[in-house]
């Protein structure tokens, strides 16, 4: 399957702020959790972050704009973003920055206006099967992370689903039932002749 479009996420994990240290913190993925706003079921495997971060050039940006500036950066897991996997996924923390943006998160954080994260990633490796009616995907690598972020419109990235991986595998599959058809037809032809 084709692979390394870039895919966003948002989790509902809660991002916190202590005002006075200016430290922002939260999840930017859980593993094992099956996602929420997608029309197919997508989890994320514990190991599927074995080796990213080391080998990645991961941003703290807010709504995923870069264009906006950056609120830190990990450059292969040194810098002024820390992130840090552990059991229940990948948490990242960092300083907000005293420019006009890092004042601008940390005032929309009092105010309760961003409250969940995101991450901006492609897959290396992913697994589709159909469970009934719906796709579940299993995500058992990640190939690179690029940022992490806090977000205050979380409908915004819930709709940047990257589906080509399924799209083919439908494909593959109506394709495998046409060669099934093909040979049953060719068989009882071979048979009623």
């Amino acid at each position: 399957m084709e692979q390394n479009k870039k895919e966003i996420r948002n989790i509902a994990a809660e991002v916190t702020v202590d005002e006075e240290s200016r430290k922002v913190e939260g999840y930017a993925l859980l593993f094992n959790v099956p996602s929420d706003g997608l029309d197919i079921e997508e989890i994320i495997e514990p190991r599927a972050l074995d080796g990213v971060i080391e080998r990645s050039n991961v941003f703290a940006l807010l709504n995923h704009d870069e264009r906006r500036g950056i609120l830190a950066r990990s450059k292969k897991g040194a810098g002024t973003l820390s992130l840090t996997v552990d059991g229940k996924g990948l948490r990242y923390r960092f300083d907000a920055p005293r420019t006009a943006l890092g004042d601008e998160l940390l005032e929309y954080l009092k105010r309760g206006e961003v409250t969940e994260s995101s991450f901006a990633f492609t897959v290396a490796e992913d697994v589709w099967e159909k469970k009934g009616e719906t796709w579940k995907r299993t995500i058992k690598k990640i190939d690179e992370l690029y940022d992490v972020s806090p977000v205050y419109d979380a409908a915004y990235s819930r709709t940047t689903v990257y589906m080509r991986g399924k799209e083919q595998l439908e494909q593959e599959l109506r394709e495998q039932r046409e060669r099934e058809l093909d040979a049953y037809y060719t068989n009882l032809n071979k048979f009623l002749n």
